[in-house]
């Protein structure tokens, strides 16, 4: 249910922003020497890989913005990468060092799995305040999804770590926008047979 403060957005929709800047870093990086073409102040920015991320942090500026006008208000998680999106990003492009973008899934990854792992140890389970998570579970439920969580983040910011170090710039970006989503939905899914264990409502009947 809507309210004053908060507005409810077509699903589809919410997940069109969250993924739109990952598409366009994905197609700037692509078509980066044609928009050099055509837009030749674009050069001033460097190789493709500079050019992507430029447009990325553009995209990640419309998408909080769209959110918040939307909305009424933004979700941590797609806040906080946004902000090392920017912070990175600059750095990227001000060095001309595509390390710090590379870098960024990895540090965002690990923070989150900091936030996350580090709750448990003071007995707070902070998943639902991070994903902004619409679930209703038990204490135990909680406690088990945040430890699966913030594995599956030390994964992911290993993985990055193994491909942006070992193979191409394209295939890096090939691999952070059309691999690291259907893993993480994969994941998704697995989890829920416990979500359904520990939720309030069941989603679904187990055989």
């Amino acid at each position: 249910m809507s309210t004053d403060s908060q507005r409810e957005v077509n699903p589809a929709l919410k997940l069109a922003l969250e993924l739109g800047p990952l598409v366009v870093f994905f197609l700037a990086n692509r078509y980066g020497d044609e928009l050099v073409g055509v837009w030749p102040i674009l050069a001033d920015l460097g190789g493709r890989i500079f050019v992507g991320t430029a447009f990325f942090m553009v995209a990640m500026l419309i998408s909080i913005t769209l959110s918040l006008i939307m909305t009424r208000r933004v979700a941590v998680m797609p806040l906080v990468t946004a902000f090392f999106v920017l912070i990175f990003g600059g750095f990227t492009l001000w060095l001309q060092d595509e390390t710090f973008i590379k870098m960024k899934p990895t540090i965002v990854n690990l923070i989150f799995a900091a936030i996350l792992l580090g709750g448990l140890m003071f007995r707070k389970s902070l998943l639902a305040y991070v994903f902004d998570s619409a679930f209703k579970l038990d204490a135990e439920g909680w406690r088990k999804l945040t430890w699966r969580w913030g594995l599956f983040f030390i994964a992911l910011a290993i993985a990055n770590e193994i491909v942006w170090r070992n193979f191409s710039n394209d295939f890096w970006v090939n691999f952070k926008v059309w691999a690291i989503m259907p893993i993480t939905f994969i994941f998704m899914l697995c989890q829920l047979p416990l979500l359904n264990r520990h939720s309030e409502t069941p989603l679904f009947e187990e055989k």
